[in-house]
């Protein structure tokens, strides 16, 4: 077998280009272990070319084994229900990490690193008052849409809160997004901006699944969130583009209902009209809550989540509104 393999290298070399016709690829060719290779060793160069190919992704110069090799033994385990787990991230060991107690970190979403203590002395009732014809609109607007989401969702704070954060979570992506292709047509930084809205984004969506381990929404309240992402998403993006200023005016009105919202929300708990439950054990390791944290806990440090993005969205549009871009001001890194 060696031979004709040899032979067909040969014939390849020397026709040039009409080399691969002399290869078939119907033909695998199994690796050799070292005990057959070494009764092989002199039935040709292919036999040595899979010992040294196999030598060189198994052990390093120094005879140690390297990540790839570590795959290799370990690229497969059972769990419990003998599905197969990937232990790798393609030849790099996945690192494990601890809580400060000690104890094996579970969220493969966020690491530690990412979560923080939320800052509740924050002032909730600060408001922008609308001056100019296009923030009165940009206020008439999220007002008008407050009274839709209340006419259906009434008292189902739970409900109303996963909604608002399906939709909430959107401007931030949008425009992060769209400052990203700007500043790669533009070769320009963004002054950290859009990091601070991708930070944004991704402080909804995790919003988001923490109301998730509280409400279960059934089949017309998922169809809801579909028509709602699907209808919010292309409106942002269109008024992004044409005028950031108005957008990030939006949001930041957006936002302030949203502090509202969460502050009826909590009256509600504190009343006993809804069960302070124990809070889920991924708001906990989010917000770096106490143990013993409760569902009120978690609905106050989201409402001051939303008051701080209700600045960065109102600071964002008054920026513009001087004439300046973005940019031109520091972003507002790390704060939720």
């Amino acid at each position: 077998m060696n031979r004709v393999a040899l032979k067909s290298v040969i014939g390849g070399l020397a026709n040039g280009r009409n080399f691969n016709r002399y290869i078939s690829t119907a033909v695998a060719v199994r690796p050799l272990e070292s005990s057959e290779f070494l009764r092989r060793r002199s039935d040709g160069v292919l036999g040595a070319f899979q010992w040294r190919t196999r030598m060189m992704m198994s052990t390093g110069s120094t005879g140690e084994t390297t990540p790839l090799a570590e795959k290799e033994q370990k690229k497969e385990s059972s769990n419990d229900n003998g599905s197969v787990v990937v232990s790798s991230y393609w030849g790099i060991q996945r690192p494990k990490i601890k809580r400060e107690d000690g104890t094996e970190w579970p969220w493969n979403c966020f690491k530690p690193w990412e979560t923080y203590e939320a800052d509740l002395s924050i002032d909730l009732s600060k408001h922008h008052v609308p001056k100019t014809f296009l923030d009165k609109a940009a206020f008439r607007t999220v007002k008008s849409l407050r009274v839709l989401s209340d006419l259906y969702f009434q008292k189902r704070h739970g409900c109303h809160a996963m909604m608002l954060e399906t939709v909430a979570a959107v401007p931030g992506m949008v425009g992060g997004m769209m400052l990203h292709l700007k500043s790669l047509r533009k070769f320009e930084h963004s002054s950290g901006w859009i990091k601070a809205l991708l930070e944004e984004a991704e402080n909804e969506r995790m919003h988001l699944m923490t109301v998730m381990e509280l409400v279960k929404p059934v089949w017309h309240e998922r169809f809801l969130v579909l028509a709602v992402q699907g209808v919010f998403f292309n409106a942002f993006f269109v008024l992004y583009a044409l005028s950031p200023k108005v957008a990030h005016r939006v949001v930041g009105y957006l936002e302030e209902e949203a502090v509202q919202s969460y502050t009826e929300y909590l009256k509600d708990i504190e009343n006993g009209n809804i069960e302070n439950v124990k809070a889920p054990a991924i708001a906990i390791d989010y917000w770096r809550l106490p143990k013993d944290a409760t569902l009120h806990d978690v609905i106050t440090v989201i409402r001051a989540d939303e008051a701080h993005h209700r600045d960065v969205n109102h600071f964002a549009s008054d920026i513009q509104f001087q004439g300046k871009e973005l940019r031109e001001a520091p972003a507002p890194l790390g704060y939720h």
